[in-house]
């Protein structure tokens, strides 16, 4: 149990972050199953813009620090060439 302070403090702040993190690696997971239905489907348009979608909340969950830098790069990555394939 928290004894000082600063210790209940980061508790609090701790719980509050984890709520924001999970809410934004949600919906980075929502826009990626936005494409990859639309993948499979066989829809290139519908496909190719819900990839124009996914590619800055990638980036900003890598700024953000809740996905790592290459996990982003190889999510992009093997989507744009689903992509690219269905063509």
């Amino acid at each position: 149990m928290a004894n000082t302070p600063q210790a209940k403090k980061r508790i609090r702040r701790n719980a509050r972050r984890t709520e924001i993190n999970g809410a934004r690696v949600s919906r980075i997971r929502t826009f990626v199953k936005q494409v990859e239905s639309a993948l499979a489907a066989g829809d290139k348009t519908k496909a190719a813009e819900a990839l124009k979608r996914v590619q800055p909340e990638l980036a900003r969950g890598v700024a953000k620090g809740v996905v790592h830098k290459n996990t982003a790069a190889r999510k992009l990555s093997r989507l744009s060439r689903r992509l690219t394939a269905l063509a």
